[in-house]
């Protein structure tokens, strides 16, 4: 007997979507994005996926410093200077293009990464970061921003636990700086209702999929 194709009908809803998937290191935001990108490729719906930072030859160049242990000393201007550089190059040379073509547009990570991390947790004023990521987003619809900010949430004991021993620069900043994080991402998502929203990425990764999903096509259907 032929397998039944479960593919939900709904998700041709997603084209031309800016999908971003954000939550603290180990809240499990790129396991359930590899797992959409499957699916949608599986529907024959064309998707665009990227990483932050990175994503291109000049961003992957910058990744490499960013998360380097050797830059320690790096000061927060810096590295939010240098996220949003990466960033800058990514729109233009992938997700304005893809979004134009009216592809599903995938990322790992995007604006609010930097609110969470440099604004948040490292003291920099949202004020700041908003008007440097305008600059450096312009063009994308505009300022390519996203339809939904996905917020994965986990608490930091269970963050910590999936990260394992081997921690980039960014993940070893400790557990005070870290619930830092956490607290600002939980902040823009009450800040922003219509932009954001919170999935509990503490869940069995299955049952963390079901939920997107649903939180997917209430949102877009």
């Amino acid at each position: 007997m032929p397998v039944p194709d479960t593919t939900p009908p709904w998700l041709s809803a997603l084209r031309g979507k800016f999908l971003v998937f954000e939550g603290p290191d180990g809240s499990g935001k790129s396991t359930q994005l590899r797992r959409l990108e499957v699916l949608l490729k599986e529907a024959g719906i064309p998707v665009t996926t990227v990483r932050e930072p990175g994503g291109t030859a000049a961003g992957e160049a910058i990744r490499d410093v960013l998360l380097d242990h050797r830059q320690a000393a790096m000061d927060v201007r810096c590295e939010m200077l240098l996220y949003m550089a990466s960033r800058a190059q990514l729109v233009a040379e992938r997700i304005a293009p893809a979004l134009a073509k009216g592809e599903v547009v995938l990322a790992d990570r995007f604006v609010a990464s930097t609110l969470a991390y440099q604004g948040a947790a490292g003291g920099l004023s949202e004020a700041d970061i908003l008007a440097v990521a305008k600059v450096v987003t312009h063009g994308a619809r505009p300022h390519a921003e996203p339809d939904l900010n996905i917020v994965f949430d986990a608490d930091e004991a269970t963050a910590a636990a999936r990260l394992g021993l081997l921690l980039d620069r960014m993940e070893a900043k400790g557990a005070a700086f870290h619930a830092k994080v956490r607290a600002g991402y939980l902040a823009q998502v009450e800040a922003h209702p219509d932009t954001y929203a919170r999935l509990d990425g503490s869940k069995p990764e299955a049952e963390v999929f079901a939920s997107m999903l649903k939180l997917l096509q209430d949102r877009f259907v």
